[in-house]
């Protein structure tokens, strides 16, 4: 006998895209508070694109909502080097001098 596959509603289609924005508005909001916290909010925005990466990859396209851009390689490629960037350079980036 065949599995019945329900289609996702719409609205929880848009609950993978909603997760990785809050983590990059969360990462922005920390990075702003003060100058001793940048690095941490831009270590929150990149493991955010990279959760989001593995979201994409995880889901099937039809279930991905708005994370679904193109192909599903070209997204979590996309997202994977997006994220391991925005870490590696917040690792990378020496810290500036006061005063």
């Amino acid at each position: 006998m065949a599995r019945v596959r329900h289609p996702v509603s719409r609205s929880l289609r848009l609950w993978p895209l909603l997760g990785v924005l809050l983590g990059v508005a969360a990462g922005l909001v920390v990075a702003v508070i003060g100058e001793q916290t940048w690095r941490l909010g831009c270590l929150i925005i990149g493991v955010s694109l990279l959760v989001g990466g593995v979201v994409r990859g995880a889901l099937p396209s039809r279930d991905a909502g708005l994370l679904h851009v193109r192909s599903k390689l070209f997204d979590v490629a996309l997202l994977g080097l997006g994220g391991a960037a925005i870490i590696a350079l917040s690792i990378v980036v020496p810290p500036g001098r006061l005063g």
